[in-house]
């Protein structure tokens, strides 16, 4: 059962109640809100993940409520509770369902720890990964948005989930968060892609999340193993340029994009040093998405000779 097989009324029923429980990628989440925006959400982008029956165990709950005193009525606010605290700062109303992401994601990579967790994103073909590591404002999700709508499969946008035991990434699959300049850059490439609506004024400035195609999805449970790690860079009207990069300097790239790698003490290098191993390492420059894909493709081409 999805929630599509719900619909609207019936989600927020689920997150008014007991809450709404789902999967995404090895994890079971359940949602609890009263607000409709949260419903409305959930709706639109999580339409075809499957729900998580009454009886499976849930990873991580996520409570997303109105503001307290005050802030219920006059610029009402919403805050994220986690075992009845509140780890990050109440924001505007409006901002509900980026909180709701941004919340998943927190719970993920501060307690996950059974998998070495880098802040990338990454895409899949020919059963390879391409490990997109760069800071925030880099380009990272616009390419990976881009490669996705282009015949690679998404892992994940925000969160590369890494086994220790056989450096096998493992898909979590959610929305691709883009921003800024972004939105209108994949709209103009992808004009079938479903969208969010676009929250404004955010920490991170204009935000809207990308809704993943049902074919991705279908693959949900079908591991990489690491092909390339890239990391890119948008320039407005750049041409595309692919340039080598050594792998010790990508190890120590990536240790400073992990969020648990110091935590994992020798099993995390150990993890991250197969990692590095088995790619080929790359700095990343493009200014268009259409020349990226090409690129990206080329490389898929040479590892199949």
């Amino acid at each position: 059962m999805t929630p599509s097989s719900l619909g609207l009324d019936e989600i927020g029923r689920r997150l008014r109640g007991a809450g709404f429980a789902m999967r995404t990628g090895p994890f079971n989440f359940r949602i609890r809100s009263s607000i409709a925006s949260v419903a409305s959400g959930l709706a639109l982008l999580y339409d075809d993940y499957p729900l998580a029956g009454d009886d499976e165990f849930v990873d991580f709950e996520v409570h997303l409520e109105r503001g307290a005193g005050v802030r219920r009525w006059i610029r009402p606010q919403v805050r994220f509770l986690y075992d009845g605290r509140s780890p990050f700062e109440p924001l505007p109303m409006g901002h509900a369902v980026p909180l709701m992401e941004w919340a998943m994601n927190w719970c993920i990579s501060s307690q996950a720890h059974q998998y070495l967790i880098l802040h990338a994103a990454v895409t899949e073909r020919d059963g390879l990964a391409a490990i997109l590591a760069a800071p925030p404002g880099s380009g990272k999700s616009t390419l990976c948005a881009g490669l996705i709508s282009r015949g690679w499969r998404l892992l994940s946008d925000e969160l590369a989930l890494i086994s220790p035991k056989d450096g096998s990434i493992v898909p979590l699959c959610r929305p691709v968060s883009l921003k800024n300049q972004s939105l209108s850059v994949m709209r103009a490439f992808e004009p079938s892609a479903e969208f969010s609506d676009v929250t404004h004024d955010t920490i991170k400035g204009s935000v809207c999340h990308m809704k993943i195609p049902t074919r991705h999805l279908d693959r949900i449970e079908e591991r990489a193993r690491p092909g390339w790690v890239v990391f890119p860079k948008y320039v407005k009207d750049a041409p595309a340029r692919l340039t080598p990069r050594s792998r010790a300097n990508s190890m120590l790239e990536l240790g400073r994009n992990a969020f648990n790698y110091t935590l994992l003490g020798r099993t995390g290098f150990e993890t991250l040093a197969d990692v590095i191993t088995a790619s080929e390492c790359h700095d990343f420059e493009y200014g268009s998405l259409d020349e990226a894909v090409r690129v990206f493709d080329a490389l898929v081409e040479a590892r199949r000779q």
